[in-house]
Formats: C-alpha cells, sequence, structure tokens
C-alpha cells in the first residue's frame, strides 16, 4: 500500500513553481474520458431530431466547442490536483503570446465559419461568387469552405474571406437567375428586325425558361456601334456560360442569314503632308 502511495505522490518536476504529481496525471485522464462521453451522449441527444443539413452544421460548431471544454476541465482538474495552473500560464507566456500571432488567420477561419453556419448566407448547393471565382458549395467547415467550379475544380476557400470581401450568392433567392449577352450592330441596322432575332435566337435555346419572357434592351448609340442587350432567365445558373455560347452562336448564324453586321472598331486617319 505504501509503495501505490509513493507511486501515485511521486511528482514530476517543470521548474521551480510547476510540478505534476502522477496522480493529478491520472485525474486528468479520467476528466478526459469521463468529459468525452458526456459530450458525445450530449452531441447525439442534441442532433437525434435535427435535419441532416442542421445537423451536419452543429457538429462543425460542436467539435470547435468540445476543445474549449477539454482546455476548461484541465485547468479545473489541474487546480484541484494542486497544480499551481498560474505558474504554468507564467512559464509559457511568451509561448502563448507566439501561437496566438501565429494561429491569428487560422481563428479568424474559425470564427468567419461559425458565423457562416449561424446567419446561414451561404449554404451547400449554393452558387457563390467570390473574388472572381464562381463555384458550387459542396462542403463548409469551420475553416474552410469547399467548391467546385464549372471545370469540375475543387476551389478551397478561407472563410475570413467571407468577412473581407463582398460575396455574391447567386441562388440566394431561388436557382433561377437573370442572365445577358450583349452585342453590337452596324448602323443603318433594322433594329426591329434585330430585336426579332436576339429573341429568336434565345427562345429557341432549351435552357431558357419562357417565364419571364426574354427581353432585347437598346442599350446605347456607341463609338462603332448600335449596342444591345438580350436578357433571359436560366434555371441553371451554373451552367451559364454554356447557355451564352450557344445563344452567340444562333445569333451570329441569324445575323448571317439576314444580312445583319455586326461591326469591329474603326479608325479614320488623315495624313496631313506638309
Amino acid at each position: 500500500m505504501e509503495k501505490i502511495k509513493e507511486f501515485f505522490n511521486y511528482t514530476f518536476s517543470f521548474g521551480e513553481k510547476v510540478q505534476i504529481s502522477v496522480l493529478a496525471i491520472l485525474m486528468l485522464i479520467i476528466a478526459f474520458i469521463v468529459t468525452a462521453f458526456l459530450l458525445k451522449v450530449l452531441r447525439k441527444f442534441i442532433t437525434r431530431k435535427l435535419p441532416e443539413n442542421d445537423k451536419v452544421k452543429f457538429v462543425s460548431v460542436f467539435s470547435y466547442l468540445k476543445w474549449l471544454v477539454y482546455i476548461i476541465i484541465f485547468l479545473i482538474t489541474m487546480h484541484t490536483a494542486g497544480v499551481n495552473v498560474t505558474a504554468i500560464f507564467a512559464a509559457s507566456a511568451a509561448l502563448l503570446i507566439g501561437v496566438g500571432l501565429a494561429l491569428q488567420t487560422l481563428f479568424q477561419d474559425i470564427i468567419s465559419g461559425i458565423f457562416i453556419l449561424i446567419d446561414q448566407s451561404v449554404h451547400v448547393g449554393d452558387i457563390i461568387e467570390l473574388e472572381g471565382k464562381v463555384g458550387r458549395v459542396e462542403e463548409i467547415n469551420l475553416r474552410t469552405t469547399r467548391a467546385v467550379t464549372v471545370d469540375n475544380k475543387v476551389l478551397v476557400i478561407p472563410n475570413h474571406l467571407y468577412l473581407t470581401n463582398s460575396l455574391y450568392n447567386w441562388t440566394e433567392n431561388g436557382v433561377e437567375t437573370r442572365e445577358g449577352i450583349n452585342v453590337g450592330v452596324a448602323y443603318g441596322s433594322d433594329v426591329k428586325l434585330v430585336e426579332k432575332l436576339l429573341l429568336d435566337a434565345a427562345k429557341g435555346n432549351t435552357s431558357v425558361l419562357k417565364y419571364p419572357e426574354p427581353k432585347v434592351l437598346f442599350m446605347n448609340f456607341g463609338d462603332s456601334s448600335l449596342e444591345f442587350r438580350i436578357a433571359f432567365t436560366i434555371k441553371n445558373s451554373f451552367e451559364v456560360r454554356f447557355v451564352q455560347s450557344d445563344i452567340r452562336f444562333e445569333i451570329d448564324r441569324l445575323f448571317r442569314e439576314n444580312d445583319i453586321k455586326i461591326p469591329f472598331p474603326q479608325r479614320d486617319i488623315h495624313i496631313i503632308e506638309k
């Protein structure tokens, strides 16, 4: 019995003020095991009736909060076992400051990730545009958001960029989006015929919705052309560039058949001889 007591009371010294006994280490291990079990039970209890999407979000936030719980349990257990917790912080103050500076961006990402999950500004399946990059959100984690571009490339976005940049959510108001194509025609062209051909090109595309109907806008009198815009609505905005390409091919074909010219910029150069 005396040998067992001696074993439990054996202490590891880390300097003059920091001493940890075998008993304290054993208590810490037991506290971590009990805490992990209770947190697992608590997570299952809370998420048992949540929808699948909300369950994934809660688990992401919970995985972050549990580390905070572990730190609190560690400090309480050490203090209960007689360890000078203040001395531990004092001995590692410089290290903690260095680690804190190094992990500053990481903490920004985590906090931003929590904000995203709470305010639900971005959901899995949304099509977003950030810093000129467009992708469909596949996964939202605490530190990063994973999206897949139209070229099937994985786009990993640090979450802190949501706080420092303007985010465009193409599907926030639904999957239908209003798109358009700009085109210029030569001066002297029949503008009513141009309007009809642009509408035919848009309506003939199977990806363009019938309602709301496509609309042609006479945008401006340009330097070298009359500027028009054909506006239309599609359901799958993720494929917008393919739809626009098909409509442009059709516009070019219809314009050629009806002798509508698409001009290129021209400049008149006058040479003055002296």
